[in-house]
């Protein structure tokens, strides 16, 4: 067995040996460790981590997949391939890839893009139960006859889809790069829903949600848009899951 890093530290100091020189010559030699041990493996001695393996999540990765054997076929046929270009629904696609392969990265990611999205959804649908109007909008198809119940129905991943996110990220951790993962995915779905009809809105590239009204010409309207779902729904969720949750390990 080799020499551990405790061991190494206390010769240095025996030795009274420079071990880390690229520290200040101020710092004593277990706070130069400690800087080393920080720089070779990216995160504080500590600080609470885990590494994902394709096994950690047994059960979940065959949830995820029956799920995207029933909802993938009903959806295409009910709502039409491009309705898949809703981040909502592309993060149940990449959501179940992750909950496959246990990648904490997609589900992160997922996680960052359907939390406060699902909150949104539930209150806008309970609102309209309750008062009879929408609070925020995007729910009415889910009052729309032309369209079975059951197809209907299953938009209540909305719900389901964060919460089993939240779990497997019990098992998995969290991955920081999350936020700069969706944030891409967002953009590019934001520019190519601009190419759709603008009367599908998709993923409000036309029309923003709160005051339906677009900003501009398609840059400028597209950039608000951006800024407003990573500063207003992005981050402050990915604030809280790095708290809430032990960070993913990355090998380098």
């Amino acid at each position: 067995m080799g020499p551990t890093p405790s061991s190494i530290l206390e010769y240095a100091e025996r030795r009274g040996m420079d071990a880390f020189p690229l520290v200040g010559k101020g710092s004593s030699i277990r706070d130069r460790g400690r800087a080393h041990v920080v720089g070779l493996a990216g995160f504080e001695p500590g600080e609470k981590t885990m590494s994902a393996g394709t096994s950690a999540l047994p059960v979940l990765r065959w949830v995820g997949l029956m799920w995207m054997v029933v909802w993938l076929p009903a959806y295409i046929r009910i709502w039409g391939w491009t309705n898949l270009l809703h981040l909502c629904d592309i993060a149940v696609i990449l959501g179940c890839a992750g909950l496959w392969w246990s990648s904490s990265l997609l589900v992160s990611s997922q996680a960052v893009s359907s939390l406060a999205a699902g909150i949104l959804w539930a209150i806008d649908v309970g609102w309209r139960l309750v008062t009879g109007r929408f609070l925020v909008g995007g729910t009415e198809y889910m009052w729309d006859t032309r369209f079975p119940v059951w197809a209907r129905l299953l938009s209540t991943f909305h719900i389901g889809l964060p919460l089993v996110l939240l779990w497997a990220m019990r098992k998995i951790g969290y991955d920081r790069r999350a936020l700069a993962l969706q944030a891409a995915i967002a953009a590019g779905l934001f520019v190519v829903s601009r190419f759709l009809s603008p009367e599908l809105n998709m993923n409000y590239a036309y029309r923003d949600p709160l005051w339906h009204r677009a900003w501009g010409p398609a840059p400028l309207h597209l950039a608000v848009v951006f800024i407003g779902a990573v500063a207003l729904l992005y981050w402050p969720t990915h604030v809280l899951l790095n708290w809430m949750f032990p960070i993913t390990s990355v090998t380098r």
